[in-house]
């Protein structure tokens, strides 16, 4: 025999809160975090100059931002899923793209290359850490799981950039 759930008022509005706004963030924070390494690392690695580098994280993360707004926004209603108001969602995803993608950006402020590389893996770091950390807290997921795989991502990211980064500067 099948159990009926009956769900609160409590249970509904929380669930709603995950739809349509705690599930925008994190995906805007994880595109932000993961997709603008690429070009960041690879321009830093090539050019050796971190406001070159800086510039092109600041219109990547500005890029991505508007793009993940524009994306989330016109992919669905919210009428039939229940996600909401989809100008809300699109604005929580793109700003959740555009920080976090900023952050890791700020280092090649920095004028000296080696110091700026080595304080933009420590944000990036940090950013794994909190993006698991917010899959555990909201989704009920194992931290070391999402740990490793936003971690593992991150990773393939880098070292492809990495890779391109250091056969254009050579």
């Amino acid at each position: 025999m099948r159990h009926l759930r009956f769900y609160t008022h409590a249970d509904l509005h929380s669930r709603s809160f995950l739809l349509q706004r705690v599930q925008p963030a994190l995906s805007g924070l994880m595109d932000g975090s993961l997709s603008t390494l690429a070009p960041i690392f690879a321009v830093v690695l090539a050019t050796h100059r971190p406001l070159t580098a800086f510039y092109t994280g600041l219109a990547t993360a500005l890029g991505a931002g508007v793009s993940m707004a524009f994306s989330e926004g016109l992919s669905d209603t919210g009428d039939l899923t229940g996600r909401g108001n989809p100008v809300v969602r699109g604005g929580i995803t793109g700003g959740g793209t555009f920080l976090g993608g900023v952050f890791h950006t700020l280092p090649f402020l920095l004028s000296d290359y080696h110091v700026a590389i080595v304080v933009a893996i420590v944000i990036v770091s940090m950013e794994l850490l909190i993006l698991a950390w917010l899959r555990w807290r909201f989704f009920d997921t194992n931290f070391i799981r999402s740990f490793i795989s936003v971690t593992v991502g991150g990773t393939i990211i880098a070292s492809l950039s990495a890779a391109i980064g250091v056969a254009a500067g050579g």
